[in-house]
């Protein structure tokens, strides 16, 4: 019995002991790489688990690397992948570089990875050009009417200047400003209907790439729409301008001709109110006799009385004219 029990445990010692042997060495990659005709030593298989590098992501690329004729070592890319980097994107950028007969070196395609651009659609962007589209450009020409241009950008990658280079906005911002100026330089919206194209060679001829990680092949006009007249729309709005303006003056005008109606109102009631206290000092001073002053009375009730009868004739008319 005690024999039994010693030799499972010599058994279970021993799968312990394979077990941690084959989990720090990775004895398929090695003999994929021996294949291969990769040198990777077994030391530097068990190097990598010490550094927590997952082998199979630098010894796969390794491999792929070399089988395409590329001369790339084993600390290059452990140092790529150490710093954050996609070994397997700068490994498939590298290739298909190659393959197209473009200069790309290691140091540049991993620096464009951890700049945190895809190193691999750039270069297949290099290859093959990509076409982006700007939307609805509004401008304006010179005798007021406005065109949407729609306008189609050819681009290739620059790879030399991927890293801190603007990137596909900076473009469409940038060719949109072209359209918006060459339009406004037009004398009629009807030249740029009859040639498009203008403003394609005109923009183009901007070097509107510089500093950008693009390489602008074309720019060609999709499309060309009439859209507002902006012209007549700004001169309806200055004239419902200049109309409120001339309404306040004529209101600020009848403001003051009112308050001077006001003034003068004011000053005839004053004058009226002095009449009984000249009349007074007249009568003081014997310069106004009675009699004098009980005619003038008199004429005064008859004044009153003829425009008393003269409202009451004037309103028995108007009641007249109504019923009929």
């Amino acid at each position: 019995m005690n024999t039994f029990v010693k030799m499972i445990i010599t058994v279970l010692i021993m799968f312990f002991l394979l077990s941690t042997f084959f989990t720090f060495v990775p004895l398929g990659l090695w003999v994929s790489s021996l294949a291969a005709n990769v040198r990777v030593s077994i030391f530097n298989l068990i190097g990598m688990r010490l550094r927590r590098v997952i082998p199979s992501r630098i010894v796969l690329p390794l491999i792929k690397s070399t089988k395409a004729g590329m001369n790339l070592s084993v600390n290059q890319l452990e140092a790529h992948y150490l710093a954050g980097g996609n070994v397997d994107k700068v490994v498939d950028a590298l290739i298909a570089a190659h393959r197209a007969d473009i200069d790309l070196q290691f140091e540049k395609a991993a620096a464009i990875d951890l700049a945190g651009r895809d190193v691999f659609e750039a270069v297949k962007m290099s290859v093959n050009p990509k076409v982006i589209e700007t939307p609805n450009v509004s401008a304006v020409a010179k005798d007021g009417i406005e065109l949407l241009v729609k306008a189609r950008v050819t681009v290739r990658t620059n790879l030399e200047r991927l890293v801190g280079g603007a990137g596909e906005a900076t473009i469409l911002a940038r060719v949109g400003e072209g359209i918006v100026t060459t339009v406004g330089s037009s004398t009629s919206h009807k030249e740029v209907l009859e040639n498009p194209d203008a403003i394609s060679q005109t923009v183009l001829n901007k070097g509107l790439d510089a500093g950008s990680a693009f390489e602008i092949l074309s720019i060609d006009i999709a499309d060309v729409d009439v859209g507002r007249n902006i012209g007549a729309h700004l001169q309806t709005l200055q004239a419902e301008a200049d109309k409120n303006i001339a309404q306040a003056k004529a209101e600020e005008r009848r403001a003051m001709a009112v308050a001077r109606e006001q003034e003068m109102r004011a000053a005839v009631v004053e004058a009226e109110a002095e009449v009984p206290r000249a009349m007074a000092q007249a009568l003081r001073d014997g310069k106004l006799g009675i009699m004098d002053y009980y005619d003038m009375q008199n004429i005064i009730a008859d004044t009153k009385m003829r425009s008393s009868i003269s409202e009451s004739g004037q309103k028995k008319k108007t009641i007249v004219d109504d019923k009929k």
